[in-house]
């Protein structure tokens, strides 16, 4: 596996991989970037959600469970002191839907933090990772106003 990091302007690189997908990677303005990209840092809790996400799908769509919606909000909490690591790591998976069981969510999850996710896995030895799930039983769709232009 290999990428390709390019400098861009400043603090702006972009990325790609194996895809052609450019990935923007940045830092704020108050920390002298330009803000047209995701941070390091923010990419790797990302990676945690989309590799552990992507797991879950799929081990979730062989045991036949559907849900109407799916999300993951990943929080890290980093050291004071330089190179400031992420110390705890803690990953919210959130399910919609009608009779869902909680059984398998749970061991979806954790069959993808500790068995599939080789993000997650690499991370939980440098870090506190933990995880959880939440369900959410009814569901409403956002509805779009339609625009009057």
């Amino acid at each position: 596996m290999e990428v390709l990091v390019k400098h861009i302007r400043g603090m702006h690189f972009q990325g790609e991989g194996s895809t052609k997908v450019m990935t923007n990677i940045d830092t704020s303005v108050t920390a002298g970037g330009t803000g047209h990209g995701t941070n390091p840092m923010e990419l790797l809790l990302i990676a945690i959600a989309g590799c552990s996400g992507m797991d879950i799908v799929s081990i979730l769509d062989k045991m036949r469970v559907r849900f109407h919606r799916f999300e993951i909000i990943v929080e890290g909490e980093r050291a004071s002191d330089h190179p400031r690591v992420f110390k705890d790591i803690e990953v919210v998976y959130k399910f919609w839907g009608e009779s869902l069981s909680e059984d398998k969510l749970k061991r979806a999850a954790q069959l993808s933090m500790e068995k599939y996710c080789s993000v997650a896995s690499m991370i939980d030895k440098a870090a506190n990772l933990t995880y959880r799930i939440e369900i959410n039983h009814r569901f409403e769709p956002v509805v779009k106003k339609k625009s009057l232009y």
